[in-house]
């Protein structure tokens, strides 16, 4: 009975200690003129969003909530092509 305890103990802090889950933020939105006026922020890049709203129509804008991650890190994908 205490070995059972004993695993069920590690099983509850190896579960405590994984990483949490966070929300994806990505610097473009696609807002989709699909009749339900929708918003889509999960885009790397302005070319990857201009492709999704090609076929359905909608715009592309940058994402006003979007934080840059820390560390080191390029802004050639950050360019606006404007």
């Amino acid at each position: 009975m205490r070995l059972l305890l004993f695993m069920l103990g590690i099983c509850v802090g190896l579960v405590g200690v994984g990483k949490s889950a966070e929300a994806q933020n990505y610097p473009w939105c696609a807002h989709l003129g699909t009749g339900f006026e929708s918003t889509n922020c999960g885009f790397t890049t302005f070319q990857q969003c201009m492709d999704t709203v090609s076929g359905i129509g909608g715009f592309c804008q940058p994402n006003t909530d979007y934080q840059l991650p820390s560390g080191p890190r390029s802004l050639k994908k950050l360019r606006y092509p404007y």
